[in-house]
């Protein structure tokens, strides 16, 4: 059912949050900055004029959402917070401080569902809009000094795949039958590297990187064997980036190891 209007005209008995918060704060600017209107205006056809229970304040809902997501929250912890911090109680349109939880985490998903695509669109376009000239920007400068990093050490066995994954790919781009694509058996081998620490399977594991080596070998070759002249021409450079890290021992040096699996992305 439609959310009931709120009654501003009555007064708390404690002064307003007007009177009590920093009009320099980040969130009160931003509060006073989105059109708050427009998400009810579109909003409201989701809901029943005449079945079911009064909803949330689409005010609410909508500002927690744009809480969870430039606070990095989950939908527990913004619940959590609102109650907490008079701040955010003024950015979902509370006029003074309000006592318990605005509603269940679990609301947040049922109106996500509710709005849809078109309502999460609506509430990007307008953070693009408050934003002003630097949501126009083509480039943003981001600090990921704390953000994780899609990274991995490049061990002799990531690499021996990297090789391999990477001749799989040459071949379908070049259109070359492999004598055999290994695709089934490298995922094999991978699921026996995962016990290399394991004192039971270490022999295992040890065996697996050895095959692991050679099936990188063997596509090398015979990926030479089957391009054409000016196809070899074209990966010269490298297949001898291959050959050469397939006869280094584990004791190769760090830099040519990291060259290597940046290559292996190209």
């Amino acid at each position: 059912m439609k959310p009931k209007a709120t009654n501003e005209s009555q007064l708390s008995f404690y002064s307003s949050f007007e009177e009590q918060l920093n009009h320099q704060h980040p969130l009160y600017v931003l509060s006073n900055r989105i059109n708050w209107k427009q998400f009810e205006d579109a909003f409201l056809k989701h809901y029943s004029d005449k079945m079911g229970r009064p909803g949330k304040p689409i005010r609410l809902m909508v500002g927690l959402l744009i809480l969870k997501h430039v606070r990095n929250l989950s939908d527990e912890s913004v619940v959590e917070q609102w109650s907490e911090n008079v701040y955010y109680q003024y950015f979902c349109g509370e006029k003074s401080f309000a006592n318990g939880s605005p509603c269940e985490a679990s609301e947040l998903v049922h109106f996500r569902h509710r709005i849809g695509a078109e309502g999460v669109e609506l509430i990007l376009k307008e953070s693009i809009r408050v934003n002003g000239k630097d949501g126009a920007e083509e480039e943003v400068t981001i600090d990921t000094t704390v953000q994780e990093k899609n990274i991995t050490f490049p061990t002799d066995s990531k690499l021996h795949q990297k090789i391999i994954a990477k001749c799989q790919s040459i071949a379908n781009k070049e259109e070359v039958d492999l004598r055999q694509s290994y695709s089934r058996t490298v995922k094999k081998l991978r699921y026996l590297l995962r016990f290399h620490r394991s004192k039971q399977q270490q022999k295992k594991a040890r065996k697996a990187t050895k095959k692991i080596k050679t099936i990188a070998g063997r596509l090398v070759r015979d990926l030479e064997r089957k391009l054409t002249t000016e196809q070899l021409a074209e990966y010269a450079s490298l297949f001898e980036l291959f050959k050469k890290y397939w006869h280094k021992s584990e004791a190769t040096n760090t830099r040519s190891t990291v060259y290597m699996s940046r290559m292996c992305n190209v």
